[in-house]
């Protein structure tokens, strides 16, 4: 099965849920986890400053860390992929997209009312109280290099103001999670896009589509272990196929 049995699926679709990861905003020149990293960063495991205990024991580290990837994310622009899932919501009479990315790339491109898994660069909240806090001041650049910020504290209770982002050992956002379980198992396709399968618990939403008797298509210009779970797979990057097959399954789709 190729393009055109994708293209057929899709078109054919009343609900299509577009699943995201990392892969679709890397094309656009956001780091990933697994990419290497410089200046100060350089010194530190990504993974090691994403998580509760790295941000109580070095709050300015880990603030820093993610005020400098957040205006990275504000630097860059939405691609072809993130544009053609946008444009998707003029033609399937149904569309959600649920995404693991934190960039909100996805919202630029025009895409509304995306659930956002793992959380967003651009909601902060206090880590004591939960309440949302406002974005720092974007016009204080961050060298490219990075560099330690003291965390601003919050206006209610004073406490430190924390990335609203999901953090190794905690639980994905109840509500989001809820809302991602329940177009899984609505949909008729599930669109799975540059995500690797193997962050869970969100890796389970293809599957569970597939149970629920979804037609499962990957995007991805490597093998997966979604791979035997998708009807079809698609080999390539989000920005070359999302286009090529929104046109493909909607010959008005411009």
């Amino acid at each position: 099965m190729d393009l055109h049995d994708a293209a057929k699926l899709l078109g054919q679709a009343r609900h299509v849920v577009v699943f995201t990861g990392a892969g679709i905003s890397a094309e656009s020149g956001v780091p990933t986890f697994r990419d290497a990293l410089t200046g100060l960063w350089s010194r530190f495991d990504a993974q090691a400053l994403a998580t509760p205990q790295a941000f109580e024991e070095d709050p300015a580290l880990v603030w820093g860390w993610y005020e400098w990837r957040r205006q990275l994310a504000q630097r860059v622009r939405p691609n072809h992929g993130h544009l053609a899932v946008a444009r998707m919501a003029a033609h399937a009479p149904e569309l959600t997209v649920l995404t693991q990315n934190v960039d909100d790339l996805h919202e630029r491109a025009g895409s509304s009312s995306v659930t956002h898994l793992h959380g967003s660069l651009f909601a902060p909240r206090c880590a004591t109280c939960t309440r949302a806090a406002e974005l720092p001041d974007s016009a204080e650049e961050q060298p490219d290099d990075g560099r330690r910020v003291p965390p601003p504290h919050c206006r209610y209770c004073d406490g430190l103001i924390r990335p609203g982002v999901v953090w190794f050992g905690e639980a994905l956002p109840q509500e989001a999670l809820e809302a991602a379980a329940v177009a899984a198992s609505t949909c008729d396709v599930l669109l799975t896009v540059g995500t690797s399968g193997l962050v869970y618990p969100a890796a389970e939403i293809p599957r569970l589509a597939a149970r629920y008797g979804a037609a499962v298509i990957q995007v991805n210009p490597q093998p997966t272990p979604l791979d035997p779970v998708a009807r079809v797979n698609l080999h390539g990057t989000a920005a070359e196929v999302l286009p090529a097959l929104v046109s493909a399954a909607w010959s008005d789709a411009g």
